[in-house]
């Protein structure tokens, strides 16, 4: 240190520098000593207390696994080995910054998963302090007063809304294929039908997003989906907020997370001054017909009081209703996606999935589904749970915890460490399924708690989980009705090859083609 600082003075006064830019420097230097030397101690105290798990080869002490995690193809892959050779559980850790478990079995995940104090940190930028990332008292009011706007009398009102979406990009497709087009790509359409009906339920939003692409309000909401995947992947000093917000792709974020926010703002606003003008008439409690026809997402969390009285501010709601709409388009069309994407490979499942909605319908003027219908669709449900257990649309959720957490074998993940757990690895673990990477629906599903988690589990499990079901199995259902699906050709492989692109949700490289063939049914 004494010959530093000497360097430091001789330096200063060669440029004329005075005194108190020497004092100002010493004591710069002294406080980046001091969080390097408690960064190092850190990460030494975390690697003693997990030395309990199993660690893969890193590349030094202070390294670690940095680099090794991969949203690619090859990543999943990794975690296939890691699966194999670890069976439950691993530390992981990225340079001295963060130190992990992966945890990829039932008997490891269930502890985790089902304890109610925690502590989360993840898209709070987006969302505001939503119900995702809420803890305590605040996490359970909020879960209370959000419980309403997904019970079954609501759900039922958005089957006709999904019936209409659906439509619009079926006829959509069937424009493509009379121009030639029989091979396209699954998530540009899906997404935008899945924004289109998740618009249509939350804000009562009256116009096609398949046809307006170009819509301010969903090309923010893509946006931020780029945005956030390039932040987690490109650069680690990105994760400094401070260090983001003065670079041009937060620059980028802010203008797209204002659009988000300035549109779901207006709609808050406006709804809550309507029912405040409908309370001064006669018929206080309910909104009137002629305004309203069905209750959607902004609706139900205005008029949902908690015990007290009291309902959600609008920054609460909008916070929710920002997380219901980011949060639910991507991982309902990642779903819907990689269903039609196993149906058309394997094309005796298909066809019993498609017998059996023609046999529902049959006799009908229509071809809707309705709500009746969904507990009579039990294989094409089945070949939708398979799909979500191969292809999770999330691969993997993490928890940090404000307590020491103990699991099986006398293992104890201390307090601070973050918990990945591993949806892909529990769901691909070999100790747990028969066949994990094989596509077999009538396969009785592994009994064991926790085995099969796509939408979480415990008390933080996916609150909208019924709502991604009911819309999945209509989508599904009335797709198969109207075509048959065989696998496409993808043009930048040149093959009808598909490899798998882990982001926020599971993606394809280059897309996800299928060939279509409309039927005349």
């Amino acid at each position: 240190m004494t010959l530093l600082h000497t360097v430091l003075a001789l330096v200063l006064s060669w440029t004329g520098l005075s005194s108190v830019l020497y004092i100002f420097s010493t004591g710069l230097f002294t406080v980046v000593a001091l969080w390097t030397a408690r960064l190092l101690l850190r990460h030494a105290w975390y690697t003693h207390k997990l030395s309990c798990f199993s660690k893969p080869q890193t590349r030094s002490w202070l390294l670690g696994h940095l680099g090794k995690m991969q949203s690619t193809e090859e990543g999943l892959q990794r975690v296939d080995d890691l699966v194999q050779t670890y069976k439950h559980s691993c530390c992981w850790f990225l340079g001295p910054f963060y130190h992990l478990v992966r945890l990829f079995h039932p008997d490891y995940v269930k502890p985790l998963l089902m304890a109610p104090e925690l502590f989360l940190q993840t898209l709070f930028f987006l969302s505001g302090n939503s119900v995702l990332i809420s803890n305590g008292e605040v996490w359970s009011r909020k879960r209370r007063l959000l419980t309403p706007a997904f019970h079954f009398d609501i759900l039922k009102s958005y089957i006709a809304v999904f019936n209409s979406s659906a439509k619009t990009m079926h006829d959509k497709w069937c424009r493509l294929v009379a121009e030639g087009k029989t091979n396209l790509e699954m998530f540009d359409h899906v997404t935008l039908m899945t924004l289109d009906s998740l618009l249509k339920c939350a804000f009562s939003y009256d116009k096609d997003c398949p046809s307006r692409s170009s819509s301010e309000y969903v090309s923010a909401i893509v946006e931020l989906s780029d945005l956030i995947i390039e932040r987690r992947e490109k650069n680690i000093l990105h994760h400094w907020d401070w260090i983001y917000w003065k670079t041009r792709q937060g620059e980028r974020f802010k203008q797209a997370l204002n659009t988000v926010h300035r549109f779901t703002r207006d709609v808050v606003e406006k709804r809550r001054t309507l029912l405040n003008q409908q309370r001064e008439t006669e018929a206080q409690s309910e909104i009137a017909p002629t305004a309203q026809k069905r209750k959607d997402f902004v609706d139900i969390l205005l008029l949902t009081k908690d015990e007290d009285g009291q309902g959600l501010t609008d920054e609460e709601m909008q916070a929710e209703a920002n997380t219901f709409m980011f949060a639910g388009h991507d991982t309902t069309a990642s779903a819907i996606c990689w269903t039609l994407y196993n149906l058309a490979r394997h094309e005796h499942y298909q066809e019993k999935c498609r017998q059996e909605v023609m046999d529902l319908i049959e006799g009908r003027d229509g071809q809707e589904i309705q709500w009746e219908d969904l507990s009579n669709l039990p294989f094409t449900t089945m070949c939708i749970k398979e799909s979500l257990r191969l292809h999770s649309p999330v691969q993997a959720v993490t928890r940090s915890y404000t307590q020491d957490m103990v699991l099986p074998g006398n293992r104890t993940v201390p307090a601070g460490t973050i918990c990945l757990v591993s949806i892909y690895g529990t769901h691909h673990n070999p100790t747990v399924w028969t066949n994990p990477h094989r596509f077999d629906p009538s396969n009785k599903k592994s009994q064991t708690s926790h085995a099969f988690i796509p939408f979480s589990s415990g008390p933080r499990n996916c609150i909208g989980q019924k709502f991604a079901m009911v819309e999945l199995r209509v989508v599904v259902a009335l797709t198969l009705l109207r075509f048959r699906l065989t696998p496409g050709v993808n043009p930048e492989l040149g093959s009808s090859r598909v490899r798998r692109l882990p982001q926020l949700v599971l993606r394809a490289e280059g897309g996800l083609w299928l060939q279509l063939e409309p039927l005349n049914t």
